[in-house]
């Protein structure tokens, strides 16, 4: 049957809010009070983007909130968006050391959030342009995280910025691709904004290649960071998958960011291909928009998920349910509309799914979503660098350290290097390559924002005990040393 909105506005908007309100004054206080302010913090070491968790938490816990933010925000210019999407179960608050006393860890993503939303409410600027002026021009392809991340940091260090996005908005995922009980977009369109005040052109609505080439951002500008990201959704290559009722996971996400949520057209019966975050969050928001039935299917079991383990139990509260150890063969069509998903049984002999002999079903539904990765952007990054060298799955092949490209004057990070990653690890990727672009045109180091535990301490100049900043090139040694 054709899809239709299934729910009025109050009824989702109520569906739709956060999981995970935000913290009043006074329970901030007494979070931050709890943290025992480690020096040799394991919540630091655990951050891609190294914030000093002990010195914000300790200023929110001294009421002052604004510096917690500066502190935030010079370390993650995207602190904001990554307090509420990072997985920080498993990164910072995972890392907690109250977790092996039996007590809960901090609540560092909270914390974070508090921080963070105290001076965008109150529309205090905790960070200002820079200074210096180098002379220099780069310019960054894409506005997601890492691009964001790369452009931030390379105008705090004194450099002219362009950023290019082919979306009407900056973001990236963050703007389009985040499950809305999680993050609104307005969030990261603040982030965008903060980006912009520290003097960072953004031009949204032009692609590189098309509208602008190549050879003139190499004429133009000095330097060239590529943060595109990754491509369309990988295909099911099953019959029915041109069905109109067949939709990437993502095109579906990034619907309830722009349309007005009673008016998203919706199956009564969701099934959703894959077990990553996205289509945990898929599954999720299907249900929080009215479909009385909306189910995952996955080719292999419930130990081989790659969704993290609190999502999935989201989910499952959620009411969402999930068809492990079946593969989709086709999609049923009943008068030109999807009636049905077509699955056999699989079992796992060792890495390998096998397909089970008479063991087809048609489990019925009206829309199927497809969240089955990301294909990478090898076409694209040959057609505007042909002589860039890309690794065989088709990501550009990098100095993980500083995001260095076989091309002297093209760096790169986020996706469309590391693959698929975290927000977080694709602000980390922008900002590394930003201080290695800094030096290429420099010749010059720039103190990185580094916390010395991360490395081990370093001694000052009368072995006092006492720490100095860890300069790029120590970091990249001792990272080799590893």
């Amino acid at each position: 049957m054709p899809l239709q909105p299934l729910l009025p506005a109050a009824a989702i908007a109520a569906n739709l809010a956060e999981i995970k309100p935000p913290l009043r004054s006074q329970e901030a206080f007494v979070e931050a009070s709890r943290c025992l302010y480690c020096f040799d913090a394991p919540c630091i070491m655990a951050c891609p983007t190294g914030i000093d968790i002990p010195a914000f938490i300790k200023k929110i816990a001294f009421g002052n909130p604004a510096g917690a933010a500066k502190t935030i925000l010079t370390a993650n210019i995207l602190g904001a968006s990554c307090a509420r999407v990072c997985p920080t179960q498993v990164l910072c608050e995972g890392a907690c050391v109250l977790e092996d006393r039996d007590e809960q860890p901090i609540q560092i993503g909270r914390l974070q959030r508090f921080a963070t939303d105290d001076v965008e409410q109150r529309g205090i600027k905790v960070l200002r342009p820079s200074a210096k002026n180098s002379g220099k021009k780069i310019a960054v392809i894409g506005a997601g995280p890492a691009g964001l991340g790369c452009a931030a940091e390379l105008a705090q260090l004194g450099h002219s910025v362009t950023v290019f996005e082919k979306q009407r908005q900056a973001g990236g995922l963050n703007t389009y691709g985040i499950a809305y009980y999680k993050m609104k977009p307005e969030v990261s369109l603040a982030e965008v904004e903060i980006v912009r005040s520290l003097g960072v052109e953004i031009r949204c609505g032009v692609t590189v290649g098309r509208d602008l080439p190549v050879s003139q951002l190499e004429q133009d500008f000095a330097a060239i960071f590529v943060g595109v990201g990754l491509g369309a959704a990988t295909k099911l290559r099953i019959p029915g998958e041109d069905l109109p009722e067949v939709m990437d996971a993502l095109d579906f996400i990034s619907a309830i960011h722009t349309e007005p949520h009673e008016q998203i057209p919706l199956g009564r019966r969701v099934a959703v291909i894959g077990a990553g975050n996205t289509a945990i969050d898929a599954v999720t928001q299907s249900k929080r928009l009215g479909a009385d039935r909306a189910f995952i299917v996955y080719r292999r079991g419930e130990p081989e998920m790659s969704a993290y383990d609190f999502e999935y139990a989201q989910a499952k509260d959620d009411g969402a349910h999930f068809l492990f150890h079946a593969a989709p063969v086709a999609v049923v069509a009943t008068n030109g509309h999807v009636s049905g998903l077509k699955l056999v049984r699989t079992r796992l002999v060792g890495d390998k799914v096998e397909i089970l002999p008479n063991t087809e079903w048609i489990e019925p539904c009206d829309l199927v979503l497809k969240a089955v990765g990301q294909e990478k952007q090898a076409k694209l990054l040959r057609d505007l660098f042909p002589q860039l060298t890309l690794e065989a799955k088709g990501v550009i092949q990098r100095d993980p350290l500083t995001g260095a490209t076989n091309l002297p004057h093209v760096f790169t990070g986020g996706d469309c290097a590391n693959g698929g990653r975290e927000v977080v690890n694709a602000v980390g990727e922008g900002k590394k390559s930003a201080h290695a672009i800094h030096a290429f045109l420099t010749r010059e180091i720039a103190t990185l924002p580094v916390q010395p535990s991360r490395l081990g301490a370093k001694q000052g100049p009368t072995g006092s005990g006492l720490l100095r900043p860890i300069r790029a090139h120590e970091l990249e040694k001792e990272l080799r040393q590893k």
